[in-house]
């Protein structure tokens, strides 16, 4: 990560992650512009190559060859990745309106989201088509569809709709890996049947007639039927019909037509085209706001008209990279003139290829070796990052253009900042931050946020005792509103632990000194993704302190309510012999984010390990007080040996752990055995002198996840045992899939060691 004291001055978010701006995510990480922020937002965490999406679905490729690590670019580029979805924009307010969280602001936006099959035009194919984009759903529905045809195998008729180069080239890719499957299970692979429908007069439209020729030759080859002048008018269960009023029966249909923008575009206020793609001039900027761009399919050059291929959103990175600086610098952007002509290599599915430029064209399987080149090629420059030297803190001088009060709150913010209560977050800031927040009320709050005061009064009700527990730790990721999420979720788990419900929290937070507008946004983003957690844990948010800091933190103290009798406390003391240990979430946080900040893991690792730290521990530990648990804790920083040793202790027993049996985060165990492992594991080692006759476990490759720090970890129980499996069947109804019998508690043996561990 790119990170200096230099101030965010300008944001800069990029939506959808498209090839034009993985090219941008790039060029930023090589050369970082100082006071700029990127942000990405996007649905999803891996985005495909479409150049390389056929030889894939041939089976050419694994899933990993043709995908690029959104997150993993992002963290390389210094940039924030929010997985979610942009709904709008409120243009007016430079805001990206978001599907599941706060909008997001921007000085500069760009757009890069591809297109939408419109399957709406024709009568149930959104019910009953297969459409290629979103690619994800396709790569689902692909998955299903191979499958079946594995597991049983028998007459299947597939239609592709679509007749462009993307059709046919999906096709016979689909073919080529179904007809395969087929003959591996020593089954006849003409129990498949293929049909091409497309409303043109011949396939590939737009290409040259000897290219035509060459795809109809091998579509006859192929055995695929060729419907020509067939425009699908409607679509069933049972198959397709034709504009000439024929039904096509087909167990599956593919749609493959030309997409136009996204619904949601409409709405901006932005100039389209007719196919619902923003309008752009040959900067890349919209023709109707200056302060929004658009690359790639989305976009259509109104002095250039192009058609819709992956080269030039390809070629859209420099560009767009090198106008998004200038026009933040107060810089003249430059003109971008896309080619003409262009070389289109177009796979056969069978590892060969037609070549295609204007009007010349080739074939054979040389060229399929030369696309394949090309295509690795690219993918290396997004998923073999150069490692990254350690910037200077203090950071070349930004070369935004500010102005006025802006540049005064810019000098400030690199200069020598006070201590004491002078390192407080102005009180103008954090109101405007904290006042479209809206915390849960709760009767025996008295004085809170709703009327503030120095501080907060709450009643304790008869029969209560009060809980008190407190948390607090730096961000280890670079968005906000998750972040805000997780620290909530984590200083909530002692109290749920405990059995305890929450009642009140209050907030301590650090932010990175700069602009107000940005602190503002931070804190607002923080909090609010806090609250969520808070709110849906009836726990209201009484106050707290906000002060500047190098780092973004956030902790909580926080106040919870259990019956003053001392049999409803589960407490870390009370494990009985002949129990066993159940824990409710996998292990391996620790190692994950200190791969992440390696740029050594996967997206998708780092997508599961936050859906996990996310996840509240609250019905959980009701579960477990209902069966009978016996002793409590939550997993954090001493990781589960550390937290098990402080349950044998007190309740003077052993226990036993089957590493086999551990739940482990994907990813975990491949990072931990790169060595790669969190700051604190080293200290956690030292808790090896608990383990009895450790040398038989040390090369087994969980061993060291035993030791791995967790943050807002599940919750380690112990429960009698013939309670336990109803326990975890409950535990997995309630939303704990990775719920596991970890191990057994023992009685107290002569060994000094409590804790033995098994393969």
């Amino acid at each position: 990560m790119q990170n200096t004291q230099q101030p965010v001055l300008r944001d800069i978010v990029l939506v959808g992650g498209g090839h034009s701006h993985v090219g941008v995510l790039r060029r930023f990480g090589m050369k970082p512009a100082p006071g700029i922020r990127l942000t990405l937002i996007c649905r999803d965490t891996h985005t495909p190559y479409s150049g390389m999406l056929p030889g894939y679905v041939a089976g050419h490729y694994a899933y990993d060859d043709v995908h690029i690590d959104l997150r993993r670019l992002a963290e390389f580029a210094g940039a924030r990745f929010l997985r979610t979805e942009a709904t709008g924009i409120d243009r007016a307010g430079q805001q990206v309106i978001c599907s599941d969280r706060p909008a997001i602001p921007y000085d500069r936006l760009s757009i890069n989201i591809g297109s939408t099959p419109k399957l709406s035009n024709t009568g149930g194919a959104a019910d009953h088509a297969v459409a290629v984009k979103p690619i994800h759903r396709f790569n689902d529905r692909w998955l299903a569809l191979l499958e079946r045809v594995r597991s049983t195998p028998g007459p299947m008729r597939i239609a592709v709709v679509g007749g462009g180069a993307g059709g046919v080239e999906l096709l016979l890719a689909m073919q080529h890996r179904l007809r395969s499957e087929l003959k591996a299970l020593k089954q006849n692979p003409d129990l498949l049947a293929f049909a091409l429908f497309t409303r043109g007069r011949t396939v590939l439209p737009t290409h040259a007639p000897h290219v035509q020729r060459r795809f109809a030759r091998v579509l006859g080859e192929r055995g695929v039927a060729v419907h020509c002048n067939a425009e699908v008018t409607g679509v069933d269960a049972t198959g397709l019909t034709t504009v000439d009023g024929q039904h096509h029966h087909a167990d599956e249909v593919v749609w493959v037509t030309r997409a136009g923008g996204a619904p949601w575009l409409r709405d901006t206020g932005l100039a389209l085209d007719d196919s619902g793609f923003i309008q752009v001039t040959d900067t890349l900027q919209t023709v109707t706001d200056p302060n929004v761009f658009a690359a790639g399919d989305i976009a259509s050059m109104v002095n250039h008209p192009r058609e819709k291929a992956g080269v030039f959103a390809v070629r859209q990175g420099r560009p767009l990279a090198r106008n998004l600086r200038l026009s933040l610098e107060d810089r003249e952007p430059q003109q971008y003139r896309p080619q003409r002509h262009w070389l289109a290599l177009i796979s056969t599915g069978d590892q060969y290829a037609v070549a295609s430029r204007g009007p010349f064209g080739a074939e054979g399987a040389a060229l399929w070796r030369w696309k394949d080149w090309i295509d690795r090629r690219f993918m290396a420059r997004f998923n073999e990052l150069p490692a990254m030297e350690e910037p200077a803190r203090r950071g070349p001088r930004s070369r935004v253009a500010l102005e006025g009060e802006e540049a005064k709150q810019a000098i400030s913010a690199v200069a020598m900042r006070c201590g004491g209560c002078g390192a407080k977050v102005g009180a103008s800031t954090l109101s405007r931050a904290l006042g479209a927040l809206q915390p849960v009320d709760r009767e025996d709050v008295l004085i809170g946020l709703h009327a503030p005061d120095d501080a907060a009064v709450v009643r304790v009700p008869p029969g209560k005792a009060m809980v008190h527990t407190v948390d607090f730790f730096r961000a280890f990721i670079d968005d906000p509103y998750i972040f805000g999420q997780i620290a909530a979720n984590h200083a909530l788990g002692d109290i749920f632990a405990m059995g305890a419900e929450a009642q009140t929290a209050t907030a301590v937070a650090t932010v990175p000194q700069g602009l107000e507008s940005k602190v503002e946004d931070t804190v607002y983003q923080m909090m609010a993704g806090a609250l969520e957690i808070l709110n849906d844990a009836d726990c209201a948010l009484v106050g707290g302190h906000t002060g500047e800091g190098q780092e973004l933190a956030l902790g909580f103290a926080i106040n919870g309510l259990i019956d003053d009798q001392a049999d409803h406390i589960m407490r870390k003391g009370g494990m009985q012999p002949g129990n066993v240990l159940i824990l409710t979430k996998p292990i391996g946080t620790g190692t994950l984010f200190a791969a992440h900040a390696r740029l050594a893991t996967r997206g998708r690792w780092i997508d599961e390990a936050l859906r996990s730290m996310r996840h509240s521990n609250r019905l959980a530990a009701q579960c477990l007080h209902r069966q009978g648990a016996t002793a409590c804790t939550d997993l954090t920083g001493f990781g589960l040996l550390g937290h098990l040793v402080e349950m044998t202790r007190p309740s003077e027993v052993d226990a036993t752990l089957t590493l086999s049996a551990l739940p482990v985060l994907e990813g975990a165990e491949e990072t931990v055995a790169a060595g790669i492992l969190s700051s604190l594991q080293p200290a956690n080692v030292r808790l090896r002198r608990a383990i009895r006759h450790a040398e038989t476990v040390l090369d087994h490759p969980r061993y060291p996840l035993v030791f791995d720090p967790q943050t807002a970890g599940g919750l380690l129980a112990s429960v009698p045992a013939e309670q336990a499996d109803a326990c975890v069947r409950e535990l997995k109804d309630l939303g704990y899939p990775h719920t596991a019998i970890i191990g057994q508690v023992e009685p107290q043996g002569d060994a000094l060691e409590p804790v033995q561990l098994k393969p």
